[in-house]
């Protein structure tokens, strides 16, 4: 099961790549610094097209897969070992050098 959700994911992450690169721009540079002021946030013709349908699908489909990956692997779940549970062992301090001698 894990193995047909990890490939349904990473071919989801892939289509969803192919979507985003495909769908054109809203507006040129200008809406970044400011010149769109009087455009709503999907522009004129609002949030349609078969390209946005289609992203949204596979961005809830990579949602519920890398959700359900991570349920069924149980990579959320507390480890019983942590960081601050490892003992470190104590190593003596050296004893001080010997005197050099002097002749």
């Amino acid at each position: 099961m894990q193995t047909a959700i990890l490939t349904l994911h990473v071919i989801v992450c892939v289509l969803l790549v192919i979507l985003v690169l495909l769908q054109s721009g809203r507006e040129g540079m200008g809406v970044i610094f400011g010149g769109g002021g009087d455009s709503s946030v999907f522009g004129t013709a609002g949030a349609s097209g078969i390209l946005v349908k289609l992203t949204t699908f596979l961005a809830v489909i990579f949602v519920c897969t890398s959700l359900g990956y991570n349920i069924m692997t149980g990579t959320f779940k507390k480890s019983a070992e942590t960081v601050l549970d490892i003992q470190f062992e104590e190593v003596p301090a050296p004893q001080g050098a010997p005197a050099p001698e002097t002749k």
